[in-house]
């Protein structure tokens, strides 16, 4: 995964819709049609999971994680994140 590869999208204000895989064998950030699929190796677990998406996402855009806000699905596989 190549730092910035989505950086087009960062936009503030954007919001991201995501499906989430944890447990993966491998960190990945792929674009699905106008949303992300994100594969994490971290288990969901204690909120561990949402950490490394956030991190990956940002990465992904090429910002800081603390500009990105989970604003729905903490609990489930399909989340959403604003860029702030």
């Amino acid at each position: 995964m190549q730092k910035g590869m989505l950086a087009e999208r960062a936009t503030p204000g954007a919001t991201f819709a995501v499906r989430v895989t944890p447990n993966a064998r491998a960190d990945a950030v792929m674009e699905e049609g106008e949303g992300l699929k994100i594969s994490t190796t971290a288990a969901p677990e204690g909120g561990r999971a949402n950490a490394v998406v956030r991190k990956l996402l940002a990465h992904a855009l090429g910002i800081a994680p603390s500009r990105l806000t989970l604003t729905a699905g903490a609990t489930s596989r399909d989340k959403t994140f604003r860029l702030d």
